[in-house]
């Protein structure tokens, strides 16, 4: 029974992570019908932003709480993934949002290198150590155990969703959200700005893709070139599996695509005799991703784009 719980409370921690990566992708799809392959870099450039951020201030003020610390380099990291999301979606994207649909995943998988690249020249090729900020004392929950770490990405992606779906689903920005995910045109003649809503909403999946980034940094304890592609990756399957451009399925998505993970990781490990254990864990995920594609393509709670034919 300790292995269940302490199992669910790291698939609950996956699955925050992915959750929150997912929301990028299916805000984006969701009103340009566009996989935006490159969100998971910008994921890795917040967090090499960030511990870049806390080594520097960390020499300078090296009595400074971890805490202080970790908020000062999640704060540089969010303006900067805005920065380049914004970038992106002008120079890369827009252009080409009455081309084929082949082009923009194409220029999308394009940007996604050429961030690898630029990463690679700033910050080196070697894996960098995340320091720990946080107390690493164990927390006893019903015989399994979870670090302050975890228990703060599990709570702190609760209440970004949650305030994400208040946004979407009470203000006025959402109002205009939704009905640019509708139809372009016709909002805009409603008084809406489509360029202004795509902009923003491309923002805002680049500011919960930063702290995504910090979180995985910060739990992992390691930050590289190279990190944003497995959970970005990860994170669309449990956009798929939600259905893509739909939010309340972006969420569970990623908590079922977590579950699903770190409970396949530690029974199906045990049945084999450790021969598939936590080092195959990755390949559960797109089991899911096949089984979603062949049996419900249009995810678990449906696809939530509209036709704009």
């Amino acid at each position: 029974m300790d292995t269940f719980i302490q199992q669910v409370i790291n698939g609950l921690v996956l699955g925050s992570l992915y959750s929150l990566i997912a929301l990028g992708y299916t805000m984006v799809y969701g009103i340009l019908n566009l996989i935006n392959f490159a969100h998971g870099d910008v994921l890795m450039v917040g967090a090499l932003t960030a511990l870049t951020s806390i080594l520097y201030l960390k020499a300078q003020f090296p009595e400074m709480p971890g805490w202080l610390l970790l908020m000062f380099g999640t704060a540089v990291a969010i303006p900067v993934c805005v920065a380049v999301s914004l970038l992106i979606e002008r120079i890369a994207y827009r252009p080409l949002r009455n081309a084929p649909r082949l082009a923009p995943l194409i220029t999308a998988i394009g940007v996604s290198i050429v961030l690898q690249t630029v990463a690679m020249l700033i910050w080196g090729r070697s894996y960098m150590t995340f320091p720990q900020l946080l107390p690493e004392a164990p927390i006893m929950i019903g015989g399994a155990t979870i670090t302050v770490t975890k228990l703060l990405v599990i709570a702190l992606s609760g209440l970004i969703m949650i305030g994400l779906m208040l946004l979407v689903n009470r203000s006025k920005l959402g109002r205009a959200m939704r009905a640019t995910s509708e139809n372009p045109r016709v909002a805009g003649l409603m008084g809406v700005n489509p360029n202004y809503v795509i902009a923003v909403t491309f923002a805002i999946g680049a500011a919960l893709a930063a702290v995504a980034g910090v979180m995985i940094a910060s739990t992992y304890s390691v930050a590289h070139f190279y990190m944003g592609f497995m959970p970005g990756l990860k994170a669309f399957t449990a956009a798929v599996l939600g259905g893509i451009g739909n939010i309340p399925g972006a969420m569970v998505g990623g908590l079922l695509l977590g579950l699903i993970e770190a409970l396949g990781a530690g029974y199906i490990g045990d049945l084999t005799g450790g021969v598939l254990g936590s080092h195959y864990q990755d390949v559960f995920a797109f089991v899911v991703l096949c089984a979603v594609l062949i049996f419900r393509p249009s995810g678990l709670l449906g696809e939530r784009v509209a036709d704009r034919a």
